[in-house]
């Protein structure tokens, strides 16, 4: 289900689905960058570049890239909420390989970021939100304020689910 009035006014873009994992084992899932590719419904990454998880609000991890108008480079992920089996949300910097790396506008003013919210025994309601209110409005205007990662996001999420699926302990038997 995403959260899109049609209007052209920027704010957050919002996707959610009604996942039935523990909030706990979604986190883990998303607080993990190694994971992030097998997530990904944009088909635009490609591995990360830190190892282990995310364990805290300043921690910064790094993914490999591609899109096609900018071939191969990395996106320096600083994390700005950080809340254990409730929310992660970061701010790409331009990385390795980027056209922008090392300017001072390599912080694009996006953010993207999941909220867990209980949804019922054993569910959690997943958001996915992006948000470009912060980025110069050339580029909020041609990423329709968000609204091209509609459908990647909706597919990010039923990874999601199929990942947390395959994560979560088999039910016990009679």
């Amino acid at each position: 289900m995403s959260e899109d009035d049609g209007s052209a006014a920027p704010g957050p873009v919002r996707v959610s689905r009604r996942v039935p994992a523990s909030a706990a084992v979604l986190f883990r899932i998303l607080s993990d960058p190694g994971r992030h590719t097998e997530l990904d419904g944009t088909g635009m990454l490609r591995g990360a570049v830190t190892a282990g998880p995310v364990t805290a609000v300043g921690d910064v991890f790094t993914m490999r890239m591609h899109y096609s108008k900018l071939g191969d480079y990395e996106m320096d992920n600083h994390v700005v909420e950080f809340e254990p089996d409730r929310r992660i949300a970061w701010e790409p910097v331009a990385g390795r390989g980027h056209p922008d790396v090392g300017q001072d506008d390599a912080r694009w003013g996006h953010r993207w970021g999941y909220t867990l919210e209980p949804a019922g025994l054993g569910a959690t309601l997943v958001t996915e939100t992006y948000d470009c209110s912060s980025a110069p409005l050339d580029e909020q205007i041609a990423m329709e304020f968000g609204r091209v990662w509609i459908g990647g996001m909706e597919r990010t999420l039923e990874h999601l689910e199929r990942i947390a699926a395959a994560a979560a302990p088999p039910a016990a038997s009679p």
